[in-house]
């Protein structure tokens, strides 16, 4: 699990990992493992399933992780690192506009599909949680990686806050959540919306 870098600035560091090498991997592998079972049966999943499908014992994955809410936070804050990182790459090699919208559909589909997650953890921990402020951070960084280059090149409006495109892509991830057919159309109705007006 990686730390992010509050200001959105160059590459995310480790957060305190296991120092030995058999540690580390068995703490990605459980962590990898856990999003993958919370994703097919739901956050409430029983954690010795999550251990034995990572092929550890029960007593390495609670020295990693001492209860099912440490495990969920480094599921969640992995993806939403993810997700960061996906929007600098997208930055970095696409054009502004085919950036944004790349992460515009990331972003709907992460919150397509782990909704669930994110609302277990939150009544498990709290809105008020270091986790969440992280988690903000890099969500409203990710954003503007790729928004800000799209403004400065005159393909999204400049009125646009990061925010707003934050809102808009939830809510097209919670609208669609049953419905993910429909995700590629009210996405490209954001987009159109998204480009400056013609003077």
């Amino acid at each position: 699990m990686s730390a992010h870098t509050p200001t959105g600035h160059g590459e995310p560091t480790r957060s305190t990992p296991p120092k030995r090498a058999d540690a580390r991997r068995n703490y990605e592998r459980i962590v990898e493992v856990a999003h993958e079972v919370f994703s097919e049966r739901g956050p409430e999943a029983p954690l010795d399933d999550i251990a034995r499908r990572a092929g550890v014992g029960p007593g390495t994955l609670y020295r990693h992780f001492p209860n099912r809410e440490a495990l969920m936070e480094a599921v969640y804050r992995d993806l939403v690192e993810e997700l960061w990182q996906e929007s600098l790459h997208l930055s970095r090699s696409h054009a502004p506009d085919d950036a944004l919208a790349a992460w515009l559909r990331a972003e709907v589909g992460f919150v397509m599909a782990n909704r669930g997650l994110s609302t277990a953890l939150k009544a498990a921990i709290g809105l008020s949680s270091p986790v969440f402020a992280e988690c903000k951070q890099m969500m409203h960084d990710a954003v503007d990686a790729v928004l800000r280059p799209a403004q400065r090149a005159g393909v999204a409006r400049n009125d646009i806050e990061t925010r707003d495109l934050l809102m808009m892509a939830h809510g097209i991830g919670i609208a669609c959540e049953m419905t993910p057919d429909a995700a590629d159309r009210l996405i490209a109705v954001t987009l159109d919306g998204l480009r400056p007006p013609n003077p």
